[in-house]
């Protein structure tokens, strides 16, 4: 199993679906971590694959908990029992104790140890909780902020990126990528990275080659992201020594070995038999080079990896890979995240990719704790909640989750008496509801219950429709309109996942030439997608600004039909010099928020530099405009004025 696939087999129980922003329409992603950032159950080379929510899963990035316990923390989260030995809630050898007060205790970690640690972040350790990072500086974090930056301890990227993306820094040329000799598997974009790549690849080459030739099809003849990222891990443990600073990083991530969750067994087991495999070890005492002397630590070892990895993602939040970083790690859960973590590829770091970035989403006060969400945040409560159960061992008490307003965006309906107002959503269990302005009273709440779970099952089915983008796309044309004449708010699920599945089926599918009609209905839906995100999380969360870039490009496409030729229908979008001023505000919008969720330093990274590039080319056309129609005027004969007397 690919990693992702390993997280989402536990989690469609609790019907998750995780939105994302892919940057490549060529397959939709309706979805971390992550990240935010695919509804999961995917089936990759025998195993799991990880997949960012709309992320993040909406976060940016997919994030795995890094830590359980049973006493809940101010705004973050509520875990469930687990005894001490079961992971690193009290100091270990790798950190001491040197500030103690009620609630929570600093920890300095050994020399050497956690190297990208800012002054101004402190690891500290609650009780009954666990470790996690808190900002100690003299002011405060703006939005905006880089927190963290740094180059993930190891990642692997998926089997679908390995002919298209650098293995040596996830990047994606337009051309030149080389292919390594021996294994013919793995590609680099130059002699630098395969040269700097080669040290661990050199292990990695040779299992590839023997997995390869052991396997029954050549569907199946690469191992799973996951299974090379442990080897990859496993094999720096040996060649560093168990006692290095870079394997006691890796040790001291959290471990729930004792509380894996009945779903979880077989793919845990499945990933166990899949890397011993892969390393090509015989019997118990050839893992014991690796610092694994029982079955016991080979379960650390699996557990620590798939509670502790993060997606990695292309700057545009698509999710190509898995990538771990101890040090993110540290970082616990809200569904009211404070920070995300992205991979922005700023030209600044353009030696050192890929690195990761933990970027601050709003103002974090001293003495505050840095936060992120593990789970698509656009979720409603009661699916964050199962999907944190299932994967993480416990219940999230944050702002998000116990503070409960008369509305949540997430289960929302408008008022039918078209006051402005909304209402709660009904449901089964809570069927009467009125509207928060007029309290009008939702008269057949039967009709909006059905269409709410008329569409969760157009959603699955339509995700599981992969291989079908037709059919796929059949099927959200004609569920959407049911759940808006229901009265569903754009931010309400399902109908937010299914807007965005709709756009990215859109994209992949536009006809060759393009025609009017179909341009102006795919806007339509973005502008709708994006009206909803903005409800829902942050200004400057990555998945919004990406929505709004989005958005702001379809604006600027060339319209076929020329202004006037085709009868207007509707108000959104514009036609001629209005609609690429639309598209101008959009994106100098979404470059304001991306200046935010991917960091100011960064300049809202990769992306805000083609957003930048296309602002200026904007200003251009409509600088020909203006002139244009400046030019028509003055050459207009102005109309005599005759003096009636």
């Amino acid at each position: 199993m690919s990693f992702v696939d390993l997280k989402s087999k536990r989690q469609s129980k609790s019907r998750r679906t995780y939105v994302s922003c892919p940057s490549n329409h060529d397959a939709p992603h309706t979805s971390a971590p992550l990240p935010p950032q695919v509804t999961a159950n995917t089936q990759t080379n025998g195993g799991t694959r990880l997949l960012a929510p709309e992320s993040a899963l909406v976060s940016g990035i997919p994030r795995h908990s890094n830590y359980t316990g049973d006493v809940a923390m101010d705004a973050s989260v509520t875990r469930s029992q687990m005894p001490e030995t079961a992971g690193s809630t009290a100091p270990s050898a790798t950190a001491r104790t040197l500030l103690h007060d009620n609630e929570h205790r600093r920890i300095l970690p050994e020399d050497g140890l956690y190297k990208g640690l800012p002054s101004r972040i402190a690891i500290k350790e609650s009780v009954g909780i666990g470790r996690g990072l808190w900002h100690q500086g003299s002011t405060s974090i703006r939005p905006g902020d880089v927190i963290l930056s740094l180059r993930p301890h190891v990642f692997t990227l998926s089997t679908t990126y390995l002919d298209s993306h650098c293995s040596g820094c996830a990047g994606s040329p337009a051309s030149g990528l080389k292919r390594c000799a021996g294994c013919r598997r793995v590609w680099y974009c130059t002699p630098t990275c395969q040269n700097g790549d080669w040290p661990i690849h050199k292990f990695e080459c040779t299992a590839i080659q023997n997995w390869s030739i052991e396997a029954p099809s050549e569907k199946v003849s690469v191992p799973s992201d996951a299974v090379r990222c442990l080897g990859r891990i496993l094999w720096q443990v040996k060649r560093k020594g168990t006692g290095s600073i870079w394997a006691k990083e890796i040790q001291a991530m959290q471990s729930n070995r004792k509380l894996i969750h009945p779903s979880a067994v077989e793919g845990h087991t499945h990933l166990a038999q899949s890397l011993v495999r892969y390393l090509g070890a015989s019997s118990p005492t050839e893992l014991e080079d690796y610092g694994i002397m029982s079955t016991a630590d080979l379960v650390d070892v699996i557990s620590r990896f798939i509670i502790n990895t993060i997606a990695l993602t292309t700057p545009s939040l698509t999710p190509i890979g898995v990538a771990v970083s101890p040090l993110v790690a540290l970082i616990n859960h809200s569904c009211a995240p404070n920070a995300v973590v992205v991979f922005p590829r700023s030209k600044k770091d353009s030696g050192n990719e890929p690195v990761v970035k933990v970027v601050a989403l709003r103002n974090i006060a001293p003495g505050e704790e840095i936060l992120m969400s593990y789970v698509d945040t656009t979720l409603p409560k009661s699916l964050r909640q199962n999907a944190l159960t299932e994967t993480y061992n416990f219940q999230c008490c944050c702002k998000a989750c116990i503070e409960s307003s008369q509305v949540d965006p997430r289960e929302a309906t408008w008022c039918l008496k078209a006051c402005g107002g909304t209402c709660p959503l009904p449901t089964e269990k809570n069927r009467i509801s009125h509207c928060t302005s007029c309290r009008a009273v939702i008269s057949d709440p039967d009709a909006i219950i059905d269409a709410a779970r008329v569409g969760q099952e157009a959603l699955d089915k339509a995700a599981s429709l992969k291989d079908n983008n037709t059919k796929a796309k059949i099927l959200t044309t004609n569920i959407i309109p049911v759940l808006m004449s229901a009265g569903l708010t754009p931010s309400t699920h399902p109908l937010l996942a299914l807007l965005k599945f709709h756009q990215t089926l859109s994209i992949s599918s536009f006809p060759t030439p393009l025609t009017q009609e179909v341009l102006n209905e795919t806007i339509r839906t973005a502008g709708k997608y994006s009206a909803g995100l903005s409800a829902v999380l942050d200004e400057g969360h990555p998945v919004r600004a990406m929505a709004l870039v989005e958005l702001g490009k379809l604006l600027a496409v060339d319209e076929p039909s020329p202004p006037g030729s085709q009868p207007v229908t509707e108000s959104f979008p514009p036609s001629g010099p209005a609609r690429l001023k639309v598209a101008y505000e959009t994106l100098l919008r979404a470059r304001k928020e991306l200046l935010i969720g991917f960091g100011r330093q960064t300049d809202g990274g990769a992306v805000g530099d083609d957003v930048r590039e296309t602002l200026v080319a904007l200003e251009k056309e409509l600088g020909v405009w203006s002139t244009g129609i400046r030019n028509v005027l003055e050459d207009t004969p102005r109309a005599r004025i005759t003096r009636v007397e």
